[in-house]
């Protein structure tokens, strides 16, 4: 059976494809290989379905599309691969290609991916006034309301579960509390970068965007924040929409040309993975081919940014307070950016702070974008083993690079019951900057 002419794996370059030795290496590092142990769950099963599809030995099927929908993307098969196999670039690959043959069409999922990922993620600003009205719906207490009134006993189980994951919309984003530009502090700038806003960060976490802000200006930076933004695309590409993910990559790199600043800095790890890649996305557009290789270039997490830079650790109060602290490892900083060190410096540099370390700190929490949401029998087990590793420690805080893992593990908190406070690294060094004593003389 022939495939499509747009085929996106038999587009790729075939050494890419045949570059799985399957060698097995992978297997143990698999999440969901780890609960079922069935080889088509693996990275090595996967990619010997993806070259019999390239190869045009079997079909693109429904049973295809959703174990690449199962795979949680994670990329710690890439980590442990010795080969250097491109995972990543075969997974998406993988995902279009599952969009392309129509395999999971249905009118319900083409409502939801166009509601989704094309209407509300393709315009921000849709996407806050659907935040300003959950706010406001949170603010006035009609969610607390609902959830007493026992009228969700009337929804199906799922979508019960789905409400209980409501996050909290915080009351301001991110361009009420950070300006267009942030001066660099005590002194002539010696850095100029601009810091990315994310969607869901915008939302849920612009604190710490405020966060991210001071701490660069402390560190000697001028902060370019503009207040409207675009998606980067993560979302798209992870989700088979290339012509959405190519279309916000130059929507992102005329917002904010790479050629006017030292570096572009984020703060959410699924989306630093990403944007790290435009080359990739842009390599056949001659507009944009040479301004994509700069962006990825320039592109920095947050925590790389402050050690390249030798960020001033702060000055000890005279009263610490003392922090048992862990880390978990969001799967796309450490596995997608090699960015394991560099948080863990930032936490040791605050006084007061004991680091233990986590044990399985790289064991994907379950969150992986919005796997929680589609595969939620799977993130929850992995949940539930993240939130045992993390009693291990007895830490009081957990501490993590990336949205989606801090909503995930508050999650899991908040279902036993646990006063852990789980949060992002960056935040944790503002706030030591804030109570830090003063300088003597």
């Amino acid at each position: 059976m022939s495939l499509r002419p747009e085929s996106p794996l038999r587009g790729l370059d075939y050494s890419v494809v045949q570059q799985c030795m399957h060698c097995g290496m992978c297997l143990p590092t698999c999440p969901t290989y780890d609960v079922t142990r069935l080889e088509r769950n693996s990275p090595r099963g996967r990619i010997a379905l993806m070259r019999a599809i390239a190869d045009e030995r079997i079909p693109v099927t429904r049973t295809f599309a959703e174990e690449m929908y199962f795979c949680l993307g994670c990329l710690a098969c890439i980590t442990a691969c010795p080969a250097g196999v491109d995972y990543a670039g075969l997974f998406e690959h993988a995902r279009a290609e599952a969009e392309a043959s129509g395999v999971l069409d249905s009118p319900r999922r083409s409502l939801l991916r166009g509601v989704i990922l094309k209407w509300l993620f393709g315009d921000l600003e849709r996407l806050r006034l659907v935040g300003a009205v959950l706010r406001l719906y949170q603010r006035l207490g009609l969610q607390e309301a609902v959830r007493r009134s026992g009228l969700l006993r009337l929804l199906p189980a799922r979508l019960r579960e789905l409400e209980s994951m409501t996050p909290t919309v915080l009351p301001h984003v991110t361009s009420e509390l950070v300006g267009c530009v942030t001066p660099a502090r005590g002194g002539a700038p010696r850095h100029r970068v601009a810091l990315l806003s994310g969607c869901a960060q915008d939302l849920l976490f612009s604190d710490v965007n405020r966060d991210t802000a001071e701490v660069l200006a402390r560190n000697g930076c001028e902060v370019i924040t503009p207040a409207e933004q675009v998606c980067c695309g993560s979302l798209h590409a992870h989700n088979g929409e290339w012509a959405m993910a190519q279309e916000q990559a130059r929507r992102q790199i005329d917002l904010l040309p790479p050629s006017g600043f030292d570096a572009i800095i984020t703060n959410a790890a699924g989306c630093g993975s990403h944007l790290k890649h435009y080359s990739k996305l842009l390599g056949e557009d001659p507009r944009y081919r040479e301004r994509a290789v700069e962006w990825d270039r320039k592109v920095r997490d947050i925590h790389e940014w402050l050690v390249e830079i030798g960020f001033e650790a702060p000055r000890s109060p005279s009263l610490p307070p003392p922090q048992r602290v862990t880390y978990h490892e969001a799967c796309h900083l450490c596995h997608g950016q090699k960015i394991t060190a560099q948080p863990r410096a930032i936490l040791r540099s605050i006084p007061g702070v004991t680091l233990t370390e986590l044990p399985e700190s790289t064991w994907c929490c379950g969150s992986a974008g919005i796997y929680n949401l589609v595969q939620p029998e799977m993130a929850g087990k992995l949940l539930e083993r993240k939130v045992d590793h993390i009693l291990t420690t007895q830490a009081a805080v957990v501490a993590t690079g990336n949205p989606g893992c801090l909503l995930q593990v508050q999650s899991g908190v908040r279902r036993r019951g646990l006063s852990l406070r789980v949060v992002h690294p960056v935040t944790l060094l503002a706030e030591a900057y804030r109570r830090e004593a003063p300088q003597e003389g």
